[in-house]
C-alpha cells in the first residue's frame, strides 16, 4: 500500500520525527513521492518540550508539502499522533501557535481544489519502518551546540522548574534519617517549620520563630 501511494505523483509521504538532546531539539521530516525521497527539512532549537518540537515537525511537513506542485493528497507518517490530534483541539492551551500556522497552511491548501486530501499515520518507533526508522536514527545522531543565548518557552520553564522540585526533593529525601516515617516538613515565609502541637481544645499551630 505505502509503494502504491508513494508512486503516485499526486500523492506525497512526509514523515517526521524529533528529538531532544542537551535541551536542543531536532524536528526533520522527509518528503517522498514517486517511490523517491524529494525533500528533506531539519531545524534545530533550544529549550522547548518534546511536544512542542514533534508539532513543529508536523508543521514543516505539511508546509513543505502543501506548497509543492500538483500534490493533491498528504500523509503524515509520526510517531506522535497525541501531537498531531492537537491540531484540531479547539480548547484554549499553549501550543496554539503552531496550530494556527499549521491550520492557515491547511486551509489554504484545501482550497485549491476540493478534491485536496490529507491522513496522520501512526507509526511507533518500534515497528521499524524502513522509512521511518531512517528519519528517527537521523534526529538521535545530531549532537548540535548551543552558541547563541535563546528564549526558553514557557512549558519549558515549567518542566525545569517540575524537575528541580523533584530533584532537591530526592536530595533532601536522601539526607534525611526520617525516611520512611511518613514525614513532610512544612515551611512559613520566613522558613521556619511549622508545627502541629496538640491542645486540650483542638489543634494549633506554631508558626515558628518570629
Amino acid at each position: 500500500m505505502v509503494i502504491e501511494l508513494s508512486s503516485s505523483p499526486s500523492t506525497a509521504i512526509v514523515v517526521t520525527d524529533a528529538s531532544i538532546k542537551n535541551d536542543i531539539a531536532t524536528s526533520i521530516s522527509y518528503m517522498h513521492t514517486h517511490n523517491r525521497p524529494i525533500a528533506k527539512t531539519v531545524h534545530h532549537t533550544v529549550h522547548v518540550i518534546s511536544t512542542e518540537a514533534k508539532l513543529f515537525a508536523i508543521r514543516c511537513s505539511i508546509n513543505q508539502a502543501s506548497n509543492h506542485n500538483n500534490i493533491s493528497k498528504i500523509i503524515i507518517a509520526t510517531d506522535s499522533i497525541y501531537e498531531a490530534k492537537r491540531i484540531f483541539d479547539p480548547s484554549s492551551h499553549s501550543f496554539q501557535a503552531h496550530l494556527v500556522a499549521i491550520l492557515a497552511e491547511l486551509c489554504s491548501f484545501f482550497l485549491q481544489h476540493q478534491n485536496n486530501s490529507i491522513e496522520f499515520w501512526e507509526c511507533p518507533s518500534h515497528l521499524n519502518w524502513s522509512l521511518h526508522k531512517a528519519v528517527n536514527k537521523e534526529t538521535k545522531a545530531f549532537n548540535p551546540i548551543l552558541l547563541f543565548l535563546s528564549k526558553t518557552s514557557w512549558d519549558f520553564s515549567k518542566k525545569r522548574e517540575s524537575d528541580d522540585i523533584l530533584n532537591a526533593w530526592k536530595m533532601t529525601f536522601q539526607a534525611l534519617d526520617l525516611k520512611g516515617k511518613q514525614f513532610l516538613d512544612l515551611l512559613n515565609d520566613d522558613n521556619n517549620i511549622i508545627v502541629l502541637q496538640l491542645t486540650p481544645s483542638g489543634c494549633s499551630m506554631d508558626m515558628g520563630e518570629e
